[in-house]
């Protein structure tokens, strides 16, 4: 398995294909596993857009979401947006260490999140992020000395589970985050319209992490779950979710090696997803979940299911 270096911390000049785009991926959930959101930020330059997701969610509570993908690209080296009702700056604070994340913006709260998918009329309502999120190295006594995080051997791609903190408002209502989450950094090629793909990360109660991706149309598929040598790479990975109304899942489990994690959902926040030059649709289900392993261990991940709509 390679390592990032620090280097693969900046940004990083964009390629020849039309839909090359360089993103910035974080999601959270509390130490309950009861409320969560996440953060995506695509540096598209030859479609000349710029991508800023920011959904929040929790149990038994209206959804918020923050869709804006008419921003200017931010100009290098930083990842700082400003467009109508929405400021968001991105940082990397300590390469492989540490990253912030700040917003100000306002948001839609939505009745039923399969309504992302349609007008997203919904409340209006101001939302402010201060999260951090740092590299993860439980077990504290791991002999490893390499950092926690794994890079993908077949692109250009990396994931470092990580510890959240930080707060967030909503409306009139402020709340703490101390939980845990994902962050990822990839620069590549990324067709949303052609393969589907199930993209799954997440933390059991004992400190355990894993994460696993598996694409459409391919056997292999790409993960790590953790130890006390690290991060340790996977290549075995199947996708069975049990599909409900618009493509949500309602329940399912990924296999990754020889463990198979059920998941249950907590709350969903998808994007619906229109290639600019042709109109196709994409729709992208990502949601909270909690978790249990066939070797009986809890807890919660986030997931998300790209689906194409052919």
């Amino acid at each position: 398995m390679s390592i990032p270096t620090p280097a693969d911390e900046k940004r990083h000049e964009g390629g020849s294909e039309r839909l090359w785009s360089e993103s910035w991926y974080m999601d959270w959930f509390d130490a309950e596993g009861k409320n969560g959101g996440y953060v995506r930020m695509a540096v598209c330059p030859n479609l000349k857009e710029c991508w800023f997701w920011c959904c929040i969610v929790g149990q038994d509570q209206k959804p918020v979401f923050i869709v804006d993908h008419d921003s200017a690209i931010p100009e290098p080296p930083g990842l700082e947006i400003r467009s109508s009702g929405l400021w968001a700056d991105l940082a990397v604070e300590s390469p492989l260490e540490y990253f912030s994340v700040g917003v100000e913006a306002f948001g839609v709260a939505l009745d039923d999140p399969i309504e992302a998918y349609g007008d997203m009329r919904g409340e209006k309502i101001p939302v402010g992020i201060d999260l951090g999120w740092a590299t993860d190295s439980h077990p504290e006594e791991t002999d490893s000395s390499d950092p926690w995080a794994f890079h993908y051997e077949v692109t250009t791609r990396y994931e470092i589970p990580c510890r959240v903190s930080g707060e967030i408002q909503i409306g009139e209502n402020k709340s703490q985050v101390d939980g845990w989450g994902q962050r990822d950094h990839s620069w590549a090629e990324r067709d949303w319209w052609d393969k589907g793909w199930t993209w799954f990360s997440g933390r059991f109660n004992d400190g355990s992490r894993f994460h696993a991706v598996s694409v459409e149309g391919h056997d292999l598929g790409i993960g790590y779950h953790s130890s006390q040598k690290g991060l340790i790479g996977e290549n075995r990975v199947v996708s069975e979710p049990k599909l409900g109304q618009e493509g949500i899942p309602t329940s399912g489990y990924v296999k990754l090696g020889d463990t198979t994690i059920e998941f249950e959902p907590i709350a969903w926040a998808p994007v619906l997803l229109t290639d600019p030059d042709n109109g196709s649709i994409s729709r992208f289900p990502r949601g909270l979940v909690s978790v249990q392993s066939d070797d009986g261990r809890e807890g919660h991940a986030w997931i998300e299911f790209n689906q194409p709509q052919k």
